[in-house]
């Protein structure tokens, strides 16, 4: 038995995998112990399966976790007090960064802070140059002298960012044994082993990043595995990572950077199975609407998104994490966004969320602010006596007086075209991040397939499809907890980098197999400890620019013994490939200029692409219900159980299909039919918009 446990900011999700077939639940997210919500849902899921939770985590043997914990101690400044040791001279690296204004002639926006305030800073007395020589030896004794100047700061962690150290790392080590000696027990990141990547930036922020993460996910992994220990499970916990796999929860301790994006990267995954088993395309939008965000990702010629420019804040205004990740978009878009009228009279939905708690006015938990969540109650997307499978009833009338209070009486509306009005705003807001990562690099969302995600994709997803002009959206039988059930589809897996920089004009062959035979062997050695069953993938790239170029683009190495005749060729047409497919335009004569080297392994734990998602004990028998719509007002909608509904079997719209944790609404003139795969498959009509 495994289990896959994404923590979101406002539900826990939990996919168990029994080995014959998939459950989901789900429980309130616990923000001030986010481990409480893990125990609870793994209650809630022994409650269902008929076993205590004792006796259901004495049989597991994986427990994958995704979490939002990272994200939210840098988001809310609650990180360890981190000191930075910068080389000698260029103590400014996180205060320069690299430049760039999201609009450069407004002088009115403040330049940001950096991530290390400067008398937190100290400098390093060393230098090495380029090529790895040393022009300057460390200087130890000075370097004590500065780390007990350190240690009286009372610092908690440390991150060390030395120029070139990715090409020569003597310094960086001493540096850490300095540091063992100086100050004992506090932990510190060397940024030679965390990220030997060119750009001193991205360098540097990566180290702090992960330095400062380090004392707070050490504790939440080593709280999460006792507690969970205390109640019977002595299985493996991994942790999903940013780059859309897992490693052991160990080894993101030690490298927490990794679980900055750990929920949304799995949403990608699942989505790129669904749609090409469910409708055969290569390309799909992944949109996954939980309750606080709205993370969408596009899947192109099968493959999963991937940027190295992940920001933690505004683009430019926050700080650059300097890592490869799944490329995810997130925006304040979810069932828990706040609508509120400003003093203008404009309506507005989010980006402020109810979260869990108190969460949206319906839950009747104390709050009283009008959500998303709470105008789908009132125009009738949700049963009151069915949320979350009837296991929470939902207060019709606190939904109702909350959206007349906050967005009826300010607007003049009735309280059901207020509601519709805030359904419009969040479908426009999610709708606008779409066109971000579609119409915006060129990409023509009709050719995509629109596969939901998240407990709140249902309510709109038809009409964000509309609105997009796409054909197709996709609901699998997992859309409810789609990053949970992602992870049980992924993979263990690392990545390893080394910068060697080399042109295709003037090639080292010999130098860079041997850069790759390294990478190979660290590979080899992550696969040998895996404790894996399958047969380990290696998959290997490089970031390469044309001359002149000042950013680098990753491009898959097709043929990595760089001494075949014919390689380096092979090498460099892929990158004109990739060029003309991300910016259109390519220069197949000029040479290509590569600065970094990367190798990705993954170890395959197991597939369970066919098992089925347990469904309802009972369907309920089908009814009508009142629904409004945007065209037309208030109507007679088909009401009906997801699991009632034969495979093949087709649906008009209006109608309101329910599942325990999913409500999907099938707009007039929309058409859905269930799969034999337990996926919704919605085709959109003239009538979709509302």
């Amino acid at each position: 038995m495994n289990f896959a446990i994404d923590t979101g900011g406002t539900f826990t999700d939990l996919v168990v995998d029994t080995g014959d077939a998939l459950h989901l639940f789900k429980a309130l997210t616990v923000p001030e112990d986010p481990v409480a919500g893990v125990i609870d849902v793994l209650g809630v899921a022994a409650e269902g399966l008929g076993l205590s939770r004792e006796e259901m985590l004495g049989r597991g043997e994986l427990l994958i976790h995704g979490t939002t914990h990272a994200i939210n101690a840098l988001v809310t400044g609650t990180t360890a007090r981190t000191a930075f040791l910068s080389t000698g001279g260029h103590p400014d690296v996180l205060l320069f960064r690299e430049g760039g204004r999201a609009n450069p002639f407004d002088f009115s926006v403040p330049y940001p802070d950096p991530l290390v305030p400067r008398e937190l800073t100290w400098e390093v007395p060393e230098r090495i140059a380029a090529d790895g020589t040393v022009v300057e030896a460390l200087d130890e004794d000075l370097l004590r002298a500065r780390l007990a100047e350190l240690a009286a700061q009372e610092v908690e962690a440390v991150g060390v960012a030395l120029l070139w150290a990715m090409v020569n790392p003597a310094h960086e080590l001493r540096v850490g044994e300095l540091l063992e000696e100086e100050l004992p027990g506090v932990p510190y990141t060397l940024s030679h082993q965390l990220n030997p990547i060119l750009r001193e930036y991205r360098r540097a922020s990566s180290t702090c990043i992960d330095a400062s993460l380090k004392p707070r996910m050490t504790s939440y992994f080593g709280r999460l595995e006792r507690r969970i220990g205390e109640i019977g499970f002595n299985g493996r916990v991994l942790i999903v990572t940013s780059q859309g796999g897992m490693l052991d929860a160990a080894d993101v301790a030690r490298m927490p950077i990794h679980s900055i994006n750990s929920g949304p990267a799995m949403a990608p995954v699942a989505g790129r199975f669904y749609a090409r088993e469910d409708t055969g395309r290569r390309t799909a939008i992944i949109a996954d609407t939980g309750g606080t965000t709205f993370d969408v990702s596009l899947v192109r010629d099968g493959r999963i998104p991937r940027t190295t420019e992940t920001w933690l804040g505004p683009q430019y205004q926050g700080h650059i994490t300097g890592f490869p990740s799944v490329d995810v978009t997130s925006v304040g878009a979810g069932g828990g966004s706040i609508a509120s009228v400003d003093a203008g009279g404009l309506l507005t939905v989010g980006p402020q969320s109810a979260g869990s708690s108190p969460g949206p006015a319906c839950y009747g938990r104390g709050g009283e602010r009008a959500t998303v969540t709470d105008a789908s109650a009132v125009l009738g997307y949700l049963d009151p006596d069915y949320f979350l499978g009837g296991a929470m009833e939902l207060d019709l009338a606190a939904a109702r007086a909350a959206i007349e209070a906050d967005v009826a009486e300010p607007l003049g509306l009735p309280v059901e075209e207020a509601a519709a009005a805030v359904m419009r705003i969040a479908t426009e807001n999610m709708v606008h991040a779409i066109e971000e990562i579609t119409v915006n690099q060129g990409i023509d969302p009709r050719d995509a397939v629109l596969v939901g995600g998240g407990g709140a994709a249902g309510l709109n997803l038809g009409a964000i499809a509309a609105r997009l002009d796409c054909s197709e959206v996709i609901i699998p039988p997992t859309t409810a907890a789609l990053s949970a059930a992602g992870a049980l589809m992924s993979d263990l897996g690392a990545e390893f980098a080394a910068t060697s920089v080399t042109s295709t004009a003037d090639f080292d062959a010999a130098g860079i197999d041997a850069v790759l035979a390294g990478l190979t062997a660290r590979c080899r050695e992550f696969a040998g400890r895996s404790r894996t069953s399958g047969e380990p993938r290696i998959e290997y790239s490089f970031d390469g620019r044309y001359p002149r170029q000042n950013w680098d683009l990753e491009t898959p190495l097709r043929n990595c013994e760089l001494g075949d005749p014919g390689a380096v060729e092979e090498l460099a047409s892929g990158f004109h490939e990739m060029h003309q497919r991300v910016f259109a335009i390519s220069e197949p004569d000029a040479p290509v200029h590569v600065t970094t080297w990367r190798a990705r392994v993954s170890c395959p734990l197991g597939d369970v692409s066919d098992r089925p998602v347990a469904g309802s004990a009972a369907a309920a028998p089908r009814g009508v219900r009142q629904v409004y719509f945007q065209q037309g007002g208030r109507q007679e909608a088909t009401v009906a159980e997801v699991d009632s509904l034969r495979p093949g079997e087709r649906v008009e719209g209006p109608a309101v299909l329910e599942s325990p944790y999913t409500t999907v609404v099938v707009d007039p003139g929309t058409t859905a039919v269930r799969t034999d795969r337990g996926t919704l498959l919605l085709t959109i009509g003239d009538g979709g918009q509302r």
